[in-house]
C-alpha cells in the first residue's frame, strides 16, 4: 500500500481518537451550545464533501455516457441512502439528546448504544475516504492525491468533535476515563476498516467507482439529514448550528478546491 494512502486512511481515525482524549482534560460534558456548534460544523463538512469530493467526480467519471452521465451517480446515491436506512433499522442505537433507542428492541446498555450510534455514521465516512483513494489508485484523472488528502483532513477535523461528543457523555454516564476514551476510539475504528474494504472492492471492479463514490455520498447525506441537522437545530438559538454548518461547508469546499 502506498504510504501516502496509508496515512490518508488513518488521518480521520486519529481525529476521532484525539477528540475522545478530551475525556482526560475536561471535567464535565460539553454544554448544549458547544455541542450544537460542533454538530453543525460536522454536518457542513459532510455535505460539502458529499458534493465536491464524491458526487461531482462520480458524474465527471461517467462523462462518456453523455446526457445520461447522472445515472451512476443517482443509482449509487440511492443505494447509499437505502443502505444506511437498513442499518438504522437493524442495529440498536441511541442518539444524543434522547432516551428513546432506535432499531430493534435489545438489552444493550445505554452506553453501548451511544457508541453504536456514532459507529453507524462513521461507516459512510470511512467508505468515502476509501473510495476517493481507490479513485486515485486507479489513476483517475478527476481524483488527485491532494484531493483525496483534502477529504481525509476534512473528515478528521469533523471527527475531532465527534470523538469528544461520544467519550464525554460516556464518562458522565459513570464510565471510567480510560473506558470512555476506548469507547470513543472504538467508534472510529470502523473508518480505516471501511476505507480498506472499499479500496479492495473498487480494485476488483474499476467501472464501479462512480457508483461507489455516490454510494458514500448518499450514506453521508442520510446521516446529516436524519441525525445531525435535527441535533443542531433542537431547542432555542438554533441559528448557531446553522452558522457553524456554513463554516464547516465553506472550510471543506476551500480544502477540496485549494488542494484538489
Amino acid at each position: 500500500m502506498d504510504m501516502n494512502m496509508f496515512y490518508g486512511i488513518l488521518i480521520p481515525f486519529v481525529g476521532t481518537s484525539a477528540g475522545a482524549a478530551c475525556v482526560f482534560f475536561m471535567k464535565k460534558d460539553l454544554n448544549q451550545w458547544v455541542q450544537r456548534c460542533l454538530t453543525g460544523f460536522a454536518a457542513g463538512v459532510m455535505v460539502a464533501a458529499s458534493v465536491w469530493s464524491l458526487l461531482i467526480p462520480a458524474i465527471e467519471q461517467s462523462g462518456g455516457m453523455g446526457k445520461l452521465s447522472f445515472i451512476p451517480a443517482a443509482a449509487g446515491f440511492w443505494a447509499g441512502v437505502l443502505f444506511l436506512l437498513l442499518l438504522d433499522h437493524i442495529i440498536p442505537h441511541l442518539h444524543q439528546q434522547t432516551d428513546k433507542a432506535e432499531g430493534p428492541k435489545s438489552n444493550l446498555q445505554r452506553t453501548t448504544m451511544l457508541v453504536l450510534a456514532v459507529t453507524l455514521h462513521n461507516i459512510p465516512e470511512g467508505m468515502a475516504v476509501g473510495v476517493v483513494y481507490a479513485g486515485y489508485l486507479t489513476g483517475n484523472a478527476q481524483i488527485t492525491l491532494m484531493g483525496a488528502l483534502a477529504l481525509s483532513l476534512g473528515i478528521a477535523i469533523q471527527n475531532f468533535p465527534e470523538g469528544a461528543i461520544i467519550s464525554l457523555p460516556l464518562r458522565s454516564e459513570g464510565m471510567g476515563k480510560m473506558k470512555a476514551f476506548a469507547g470513543g476510539v472504538l467508534s472510529g475504528i470502523v473508518e480505516p476498516v471501511g476505507a480498506v474494504l472499499t479500496i479492495m472492492a473498487a480494485g476488483l471492479i474499476v467501472p464501479a467507482l462512480p457508483y461507489l463514490l455516490s454510494f458514500a455520498a448518499g450514506a453521508m447525506l442520510y446521516v446529516v439529514v436524519e441525525e445531525l441537522i435535527p441535533e443542531m437545530s433542537a431547542g432555542e438559538h438554533s441559528n448557531i448550528g446553522t452558522i457553524f454548518f456554513a463554516v464547516g461547508f465553506s472550510l471543506m469546499m476551500i480544502l477540496d478546491v485549494a488542494l484538489g
